[in-house]
């Protein structure tokens, strides 16, 4: 820190109690002057010689007969008056970045110029600012913070813009060469100073400036980051990450004291600002997670729909980078539940058109080696799947989340973001077990949104045991399990050589993307095993030539409790329409037979030999 040091006569100011100041003197002091609260009794001479406003205030009060003076307003108070009187004594005055900026305007407002008396107080001053202050980092921003206490005064005297400019310069110097201490991390030391250096000492990390400004009030911090994007020569990425650590600094933690009626203005205020020195390029600089915190404070604090706004075109712009907990965005109103579904509703829509995902789009299959390739597309779509499956998971369990905002949102996302319904299935499922009173036909539309055959062989496990869905959908289930273990059958005999012309079937989707994509949180590990095993006997009859009937091959689950009832029926009602007493099968739905028996096409007859004609090419 810098200090200069004026005048060389020993300090002669006395106090008495804590509103008099008197100078010791063999001279009686013939001139009284209030600054505040506090009366000086000081000499006219000495400082009617350095100050042509305390001229004229004396030679008033002469004409008004009373040898005091009022001044109302001084910049400063009386801490300031005395530093300048005793400039006007010849005493000795200690400057620092603490109280320059005072002694300045106060210097500005006794007019104590170089008209009056050469090498005066305003002079000594800027020379102190320009030479020592300016050229150094730390002392720069101690000034900086002290302009705000003085305005207006500090801005018509430029203080504070000289002070910004070389605050923004100082920013884009090259980090070799700034020396620069690691004591600010350490726990009671303030950051030592920095400045240009010609010698590498040691190596300073790009953002050796952010935590430094992060001590400056908003409007202040406003006015530098403005700065320091203009000089061009900030990348976005650490505007962004500034601006990060000024929120982390200053937002509190707390919803309580977030919302305290006593700072919920200046949260306001703050959040507004930080999201107004967002860098230009929306799509890079601030992560996902930082733009849906603002989000989330720029709620809780009432801001502007403006500034919300902006913020949503943000986030759609890389919203397949946030996770579920970033998106539980608390309700504008109580009377829409505790998350505001509706507005990450809003952030999907933006993002699927953003990115103008294909409804249609696949995975890209090399001809090579048949690997499967994911694009940067392709991979942000799983990712969106994925995000919006698990944020309904979260949500569904809100008593107050309506069936027809759940299924608005399980819709938004394409079906190339859903290779596996496994999680969907898990929120519908969470949707079900907290509104048990929904009727039939919402309870259809919801498990409406599930794709049976994009289930993995766990997550069909659970479904099949699961009372709270609809038995048509149950049925489904069980059907395409079937389905895939008659396409399991076909693929173990290619393999074991019975069919060894035949090219062996294409992997099932579903499958693929099992190995892809986690688990069911609630696989059935033990009926999985019992599966396998059946399907191996069931496998074995084939094998011996003798064709299992229907019901055969339904045993081949031996599933418990409702899935076997299920099918008991089926195979009954199946046996009633063979036998010609109906085909209709129990239950709410029906389905159609598996197997049926092949009908005898007899080929046409040939037309007799000597009718046939031959052309010969």
């Amino acid at each position: 820190m810098k200090f200069m040091k004026l005048g060389s006569k020993p300090d002669a100011f006395q106090s008495d109690g804590a509103d008099v100041r008197y100078v010791i003197s063999d001279l009686a002091t013939d001139v009284i002057v209030h600054v505040s609260e506090v009366k000086f009794y000081l000499h006219k001479f000495p400082l009617l010689s350095k100050s042509s406003k305390l001229q004229r205030f004396v030679i008033k009060a002469t004409e008004d007969g009373t040898d005091e003076v009022h001044i109302d307003g001084f910049p400063g108070g009386a801490t300031t008056f005395e530093i300048c009187a005793k400039f006007c004594y010849g005493m000795v005055v200690t400057l620092s970045p603490h109280n320059v900026v005072a002694a300045r305007c106060a210097a500005e407002y006794l007019e104590m110029t170089e008209d009056v008396e050469k090498g005066n107080l305003i002079f000594k001053i800027d020379v102190f600012i320009n030479s020592s202050i300016l050229r150094s980092w730390k002392d720069s921003i101690i000034v900086l913070q002290s302009t705000k206490a003085l305005l207006p005064w500090s801005e018509e005297l430029k203080v504070i813009g000289r002070c910004i400019d070389a605050i923004a310069s100082k920013t884009s110097v090259d980090p070799a060469n700034v020396t620069w201490s690691y004591s600010h991390s350490k726990k009671g030391m303030g950051c030592t100073e920095i400045v240009e250096s010609t010698g590498r000492t040691s190596i300073a990390p790009k953002d050796w400036w952010v935590e430094d400004l992060c001590e400056l009030d908003v409007d202040l911090y406003k006015r530098v980051m403005v700065a320091v994007k203009s000089k061009g020569r900030m990348s976005p990425e650490l505007i962004g990450e500034a601006l990060k650590a000024y929120a982390v600094r200053w937002l509190p933690d707390s919803y309580d004291a977030l919302v305290a009626e006593d700072y919920m203005r200046r949260n306001q205020c703050l959040v507004e600002t930080i999201i107004w020195l967002l860098p230009s390029d929306k799509t890079s600089g601030c992560s996902c997670r930082f733009l849906l915190k603002l989000l989330k404070v720029a709620i809780l604090v009432g801001a502007g729909q403006h500034v919300k706004e902006e913020l949503v075109r943000r986030i759609s712009f890389q919203l397949h980078k946030a996770s579920v907990k970033d998106l539980l965005l608390p309700a504008a109103s109580p009377n829409d539940g505790a998350h505001d579904v509706k507005l990450v509703y809003n952030l999907v829509q933006r993002f699927v058109a953003r990115t103008a995902m294909s409804h249609n789009g696949g995975f890209i299959e090399k001809s090579d080696d048949k690997m499967i390739e994911l694009n940067f597309e392709q991979e942000s779509t799983l990712a969106l799947g994925e995000l919006v499956d698990g944020y309904l998971s979260e949500v569904a369990s809100d008593p107050d989340l309506s069936l027809t905002t759940f299924v608005e949102l399980a819709t938004a996302v394409p079906e190339a973001a859903r290779p596996v319904h496994d999680r969907l299935y898990s929120a519908v499922d969470a949707y079900l077990k907290e509104h048990p009173n929904i009727s039939k036909s919402d309870k259809k539309k919801i498990c409406g949104l599930i794709d049976v055959k994009k289930l993995s062989t766990d997550a069909s496990m659970h479904a099949t045991q699961n009372d709270r869905l609809p038995l048509r959908l149950v049925v489904q289930v069980l059907f395409f399990q079937q389905l895939r273990a008659g396409s399991s059958n076909a693929l173990a005999l290619t393999d074991s050589g019975v069919h060894s012309c035949a090219k062996p079937p294409m992997q099932d989707q579903s499958d693929i993307c099992e190995r892809r994509i986690p688990r069911h949180p609630n696989s059935l590990s033990k009926q999985a095993t019992s599966l396998s095993a059946r399907e191996v006997e069931h496998r074995n009859s084939e094998h011996r030539g003798g064709r299992n009937s229907f019901k055969d091959q339904l045993g081949g689950f031996l599933l418990q409790s409702r899935s076997r009832r299920i099918f008991d029926k089926l195979w009954s009602s199946k046996g009633q329409g063979e036998n010609g007493k109906g085909s209709e099968t129990s239950g709410s739905s029906q389905s159609p037979p598996l197997s049926a028996k092949p009908v005898d096409v007899k080929p046409s007859p040939l037309p007799p030999l000597r009718n046939r004609r031959y052309s010969v090419s």
